[in-house]
């Protein structure tokens, strides 16, 4: 769950789950004549949409902090053996339904833990990453050895530029589901699909102000591209217990942020 915290004390929550469907529309939109769509397709946008999965479960029982009168944001869940199996069981999941989406959310998922292996520059991987248990590098090797498997049969090169569009669009999906919207770079970004997963051009992403941002050199299908995700507003307040933050957080009305890039 991404946790925003508001200066009047307020809370903005956004499931994960909410932030990889915007990731999903940005995907459904990537192509121009200036940059290649994602092959497979359907696929593609299928793990783009579903990249989150592994916080199915969690969304049904968030955690909370008493001490901050709030729930944790996602980099501060712990990765214990439930939040574990969770992981694998929305990896499993996806993979069931289609094998390229399973692969590709399963690479997402232990690339979190590998710093993105290699495929952004911008923004720069943080420099506080999370001290890994040896319960997270089993279920990184586990996973790994489960895709190295897979990618045997596939075009290696094609998967590699699929993983690094799939990076873009989570992070251009969380430049709007964290925060007020700044001026910033998302890069490197797949052109084509000639490339090694690496390099890629710069996207200057550049606020207008009234929910509109402007998307330099533009990657999208159209001019100006709506798009929004679900949110729940939480107002200012004390909790007296994790149930009465629960029944409060699932009965505040889901309300809807919308933005246009163009």
């Amino acid at each position: 769950m991404i946790v925003r915290h508001q200066p009047d004390g307020s809370l903005i929550l956004v499931n994960q789950s909410d932030h990889a469907k915007l990731s999903g529309i940005f995907a459904a939109h990537w192509g121009n004549a200036d940059f290649a769509a994602p092959e497979p397709r359907e696929s593609f946008v299928r793990a783009a949409a579903f990249h989150d999965c592994g916080w199915f479960s969690y969304e049904t029982r968030p955690d909370f902090d008493a001490a901050k009168d709030a729930p944790p944001n996602f980099q501060q869940v712990p990765l214990d053996a439930k939040q574990l199996a969770a992981f694998q069981g929305g990896l499993d999941w996806i993979w069931d339904i289609d094998s390229y989406s399973g692969l590709l959310v399963s690479r997402h998922r232990t690339g979190l833990w590998r710093n993105r292996y290699g495929s952004v520059t911008y923004p720069p991987a943080s420099a506080s990453a999370r001290i890994l248990t040896q319960e997270v590098e089993d279920f990184i090797a586990r996973n790994e050895l489960k895709q190295e498997t897979a990618l045997a049969g596939l075009d290696r090169s094609r998967f590699l530029v699929n993983y690094q569009l799939l990076q873009i669009l989570d992070l251009l999906s969380l430049y709007l589901c964290t925060s007020d919207p700044v001026e910033t770079r998302l890069g490197h970004a797949p052109s084509n699909h000639a490339g090694d997963g690496h390099d890629g051009v710069i996207l200057t992403l550049t606020p207008l102000g009234e929910g509109r941002i402007r998307i330099f050199p533009n990657p999208f299908d159209q001019a100006e591209l709506d798009v929004g995700f679900v949110c729940r507003r939480m107002p200012a307040r004390h909790y007296a217990s994790q149930d009465d933050f629960r029944l409060a957080y699932f009965g505040a009305a889901p309300k809807v942020m919308n933005f246009t890039l163009v």
